[in-house]
């Protein structure tokens, strides 16, 4: 049997990348949209209700309009919007979260997937509020340095269409501290107070690095990098899509600087520890278009369709 599955925003970044992992699948049917149907609601009611699983790639407010057009209760929707990722009705993409989010994402009909820069930041940030080593009211300050990508093809297009030379260098933006990802850092973090946080903008196409500072006299407890490198190896044991990488390694860096596009084309996490005794820093790598979108996205649907999550995707 195959899945019949609709992306409805099919042209966006991230739906274009859905339907390459899709073309791949033998176990898969996809049902495309007419261009000129494509905002026709009676159009787009009719192939999300025929679907088994509709992705919404999609901005917020025609994401919510979509999930409003479901009528059969037999259709899984997975949202890469921002739109319900704080929702307590809707399962959190993230299956390596904890123990029971897998699960959670199994039965569940609706599916947010996290944004980018939150994946990242939660991975590296909850192990450590859960193991009691970050309390919940710490003030985390972390920084994102990611690819152009993750703009859309507004942003994609200038960086590759007229580019300027302001745009060789990094930018950061989000400077009033109110990124659209802040409320799900914090409440799938465990934290209870937003981080302060700041994107930075590189000119390559595609990849992300979030760094986050951990200093010890903020931490629950005095430790060691070694101590928390040891919390996110625990944590993550056995996960096919997540690599602790080994502490101090010399082929952590090269020639003492980090690679942030070392994991583009797969839908692989890497975290990394470093530091000392007074400051201790991680940093989790993903491609901001694969774990951090469209990869992440398509191991929910394996999990929702009873797949192996790792089908199609790249380790």
């Amino acid at each position: 049997m195959t899945t019949k599955v609709f992306v409805d925003g099919q042209d966006g970044t991230t739906g274009l990348k859905i339907n390459e992992y899709l073309a791949q699948r033998r176990d898969i049917e996809v049902l495309r949209i007419d261009e000129a149907k494509r905002k026709d609601p009676n159009e787009r009611r009719r192939l999300i209700n025929t679907s088994d699983v509709t992705f919404l790639c999609l901005p917020d407010t025609a994401s919510r309009e979509s999930v409003s057009l479901v009528d059969s209760d037999r259709v899984v929707i997975i949202d890469a919007s921002t739109a319900f990722r704080t929702q307590p009705d809707w399962a959190y993409g993230l299956p390596e979260l904890n123990r029971a989010q897998r699960e959670k994402i199994r039965v569940s009909k609706r599916i947010a997937v996290p944004g980018c820069h939150a994946s990242a930041f939660v991975l590296a940030m909850h192990p450590l509020v859960a193991a009691g080593i970050v309390p919940a009211g710490f003030i985390a300050t972390a920084y994102s340095i990611t690819g152009y990508s993750g703009g859309g093809k507004k942003l994609i297009a200038a960086y590759e269409d007229n580019p300027v030379p302001a745009l060789s260098s990094p930018r950061p933006y989000a400077l009033g501290l109110t990124h659209k990802h802040l409320p799900e850092m914090t409440v799938h973090s465990g934290l209870t107070v937003m981080p302060a946080f700041t994107p930075i903008v590189g000119a390559f196409y595609k990849g992300l690095a979030v760094t986050t500072y951990l200093p010890q006299m903020q931490l629950a407890r005095q430790v060691t990098p070694a101590d928390v490198h040891a919390v996110l190896a625990d944590h993550y044991a056995g996960e096919a899509f997540i690599r602790v990488m080994p502490l101090g390694a010399p082929e952590n860096l090269d020639d003492g600087f980090f690679d942030v596009q070392a994991n583009n084309g797969t839908n692989r996490v890497d975290l990394f520890v470093f530091g000392n005794e007074e400051r201790i820093m991680t940093i989790a790598r993903l491609d901001n278009l694969g774990k951090g979108a469209s990869g992440a996205a398509v191991q929910c649907m394996n999990l929702a369709i009873g797949a192996d999550e790792r089908i199609g995707l790249t380790v």
